[in-house]
This record gives structure tokens, sequence and C-alpha cells, in this order.
């Protein structure tokens, strides 16, 4: 099954925020819940929702108001479930 792109804004806006403190935590986060092989995480240029904080994005769902004190919160209260959610409806192949 191919991996599911989960993006991250790199943009200026976030840049200011410290995407570049959430980048090594969110990478941490993907290997403790086993998600190396289901999901890719990836920089976008902006995704245009600068005004909510430092953004990301799974499929169609965006995650706003991320910041370095608050991405394992909603890494485990929102995009964790996302993420497993998708899984399920899409399971990989035996």
């Amino acid at each position: 099954m191919p991996k599911e792109n989960l993006y991250l804004c790199m943009g200026s806006a976030c840049h200011q925020l410290g995407v570049y403190e959430v980048l090594p935590r969110l990478q941490s986060l993907i290997q403790d819940y086993d998600l190396e092989d289901a999901v890719e995480l990836k920089g976008s240029f902006c995704l245009e929702t600068c005004s909510y904080g430092i953004v990301m994005k799974f499929k169609d769902e965006h995650f706003v108001d991320i910041n370095p004190q608050n991405i394992e919160e909603k890494f485990l209260g929102e995009i964790l479930p996302t993420i497993q959610k998708t899984l399920e409806e899409n399971p990989a192949p035996s």
C-alpha cells in the first residue's frame, strides 16, 4: 500500500511560529506510533491558513494552531485518530 502524505507547512509564517521545533517531535511521534510504513511526512509550501498558527494537512483534513508546546497533544487528539481511521478504511493487503 502506498504511503499517505502528511504535510507540514514550512512557509515563512510557520517558520516564525516554530515549525523547526515541531518537526523533530513530529518525526519522533510517527516512529513511536509505528507509522513509518503508512505515513510519509513531507514539508509543504504555504497551506494558506497562516492566521491559524502552524498548519498540517492529511488528505483533505487541516490541523491548525499547532505549536512546539502542543504538538504532542494535537498529534494524539487530532492527527493520529485521523490517520488511524484512514488506515482502517484502507487496510494494507495481506
